[in-house]
């Protein structure tokens, strides 16, 4: 099993609360939609990172097409604006 964990920070001016609810409402559902893709959940942060984005994969290999699925696409869509930096670690488990 591989984890993987992404750290963002949203850009100025946005509703972190409301950005993070919409962002958990379209990634969390493509668990069992996405092969390889495990467990997902998402979680507003309290200090430094605004929100983390925590998952658990198959294989290392899952993870760029995870990325690339046009599910993924579609929900990345709707908030893809929203946010300024990322952090990313994948591990395996």
């Amino acid at each position: 099993m591989v984890k993987h964990i992404v750290l963002y920070t949203l850009k100025e001016g946005v509703d972190k609360d409301g950005a993070v609810a919409l962002i958990a409402s379209k990634l969390e559902p493509l668990v069992g939609r996405i092969p390889g893709l495990l467990h997902m959940e998402i979680r507003r942060g309290f200090n430094g990172m605004d929100y983390a984005l925590y998952s658990e994969f198959e294989k290392a290999e899952d993870i760029p097409a995870y990325r690339a699925h046009d599910l993924h696409q579609e929900a990345k869509s709707h908030f893809h604006h929203l946010l300024q930096t990322r952090v990313v670690i994948d591990y395996e488990a």
